[in-house]
């Protein structure tokens, strides 16, 4: 049997219509519960995090 550890890095959020987001959960079923408590209120899949690298800035002498 295969992991489901991919699956688990997914989240989505409970978005108010103002956009402020009131909860993340990684599972889709159970943001769309919490959505419910909310009119107005959507899920949608968090945005995965993206990471630069910084260089190091020259020294000038």
């Amino acid at each position: 049997m295969g992991c489901a550890c991919n699956q688990r890095k997914k989240k989505f959020e409970v978005v108010l219509d103002g956009g402020k987001v009131v909860f993340e959960h990684p599972i889709k079923s159970t943001a769309d519960t919490v959505a419910r408590r909310y009119p107005g209120s959507t899920v949608r899949e968090q945005a995965p995090a993206t990471v630069t690298a910084r260089t190091p800035t020259a020294k000038t002498i």
